[in-house]
């Protein structure tokens, strides 16, 4: 039976993660409202953004901006409030106002329960992927889609020096099936160490013209808990 579900189909994101009505009809109710409590590893990395980096933000957030950079990043969760789960992601920063701020325009998860939470409760645009490798120094962790439009992520680190303490908050905005454009806040804490990290992204897409390949200095997350609130009206 098909239903419409307005709170998935209508997230803003880049072409590669609409869903298709075949898939929304498979997909499970939202069980695990904001906010979630996560720990994870994973590899992170920075390119410079720029005109295709401001054309993948939503319209809501696009007028008057301009890309300051593009954050990727493939990560493995092992505890959720909906359990274990890969995860690939791009994310465009900009400046608003006095402030640097996000939005995630690309997202893909190997979890259905996952991808509900993520669209129900922030409007992140997660897909369905399959995952492939490990989070480590020397090794390759893939990332292909399982749904829709074709793309392929990798992602093998390098990583030097020692590991050292992590803190970070931001806060990422994300445009909602209403229009409305919502912020919430994540804080985290955890261990890495630097990585020199060989990204590599192929899709008939323009996926590669803003999350781009080649060796991108970022890091080697070892772990790291983190909190996403509850989205707020700004």
């Amino acid at each position: 039976m098909t239903t419409a579900r307005d709170e998935l189909t209508g997230v803003a994101g880049v072409v590669e993660t609409m869903l298709d009505q075949a898939l929304v009809d498979t997909l499970p109710a939202n069980d695990a409202p904001a906010p979630w409590t996560v720990t994870c590893s994973a590899l992170v990395w920075n390119t410079l953004g720029g005109k295709a980096a401001t054309a993948a933000l939503p319209s809501g957030l696009r007028d008057d901006v301009s890309a300051l950079n593009v954050t990727g990043g493939v990560v493995r969760y092992q505890d959720t409030p909906v359990g274990t789960y890969d995860e690939v992601f791009g994310a465009v920063g900009f400046r608003q106002g006095l402030g640097i701020r996000a939005s995630v325009t690309f997202m893909a998860v190997d979890s259905p329960a996952s991808l509900v939470g993520g669209r129900t409760n922030w409007a992140m645009p997660k897909t369905l992927a399959q995952f492939g490798g490990s989070i480590e120094s020397g090794s390759t962790m893939t990332a292909d889609s399982a749904a829709g439009t074709a793309w392929h992520v990798e992602a093998k680190p390098r990583a030097f020096g020692p590991a050292i303490p992590l803190i970070s908050a931001f806060t990422v905005l994300q445009q909602f099936p209403s229009g409305e454009v919502k912020a919430s806040k994540m804080n985290a804490r955890g261990r890495g160490r630097a990585a020199l990290i060989d990204v590599g992204v192929s899709a008939d897409t323009s996926l590669p013209t803003w999350l781009r390949s080649g060796k991108h200095l970022g890091m080697l997350v070892e772990t790291m808990t983190f909190t996403l609130g509850e989205p707020r009206a700004v």
